[in-house]
């Protein structure tokens, strides 16, 4: 290999990860103004996302759901309990499991948020791909990365 391929190989524009990471820097901070309507941060969304469609879901599968350690998962679940939205408890068929279900207010926040996948879906429509097909390539990376 040649000492100019090395450094191309080398060169920051020629990086996957660096895209990656850009692309998910931009796709943070655009849902940021959407979700400060909401008071939510993005992996707080993230969480909600989960507990709308799986409200009573143990804090464990949460976690794996979002990919998340206990060591990030319980100060987010902490904030999410401080605003509101969420009540951790003891599981009735398991007390050593810690479930987590949505409040009122929790349950309530789930209308405003509606419109935040379609607003979302206004900003990237220039991009010129198969949203479903990068998806699931991003999907497909992570488990190759992740084993």
């Amino acid at each position: 290999m040649s000492d100019t391929t090395k450094n191309e190989q080398l060169s920051l524009d020629n990086q996957i990860c660096f895209s990656l990471y850009s692309a998910a820097n931009a796709m943070v901070r655009a849902y940021r103004p959407l979700l400060e309507k909401l008071d939510l941060t993005y992996p707080q969304y993230l969480a909600m996302l989960v507990l709308w469609q799986n409200d009573g879901i143990s804090v464990k599968t949460l976690g794996e759901k979002l990919h998340l350690d206990s060591g990030t998962l319980t100060p987010l679940l902490k904030r999410l309990e401080g605003k509101g939205l969420v009540i951790r408890a003891r599981s009735t068929e398991d007390e050593r499991m810690r479930v987590l279900n949505l409040t009122d207010k929790g349950h309530a926040l789930k209308t405003p948020a509606q419109v935040v996948p379609d607003m979302m879906k206004c900003k990237i429509k220039g991009v010129d791909m198969d949203l479903v097909a990068f998806k699931q390539a991003c999907d497909q990376l992570y488990q190759q990365l992740a084993e």
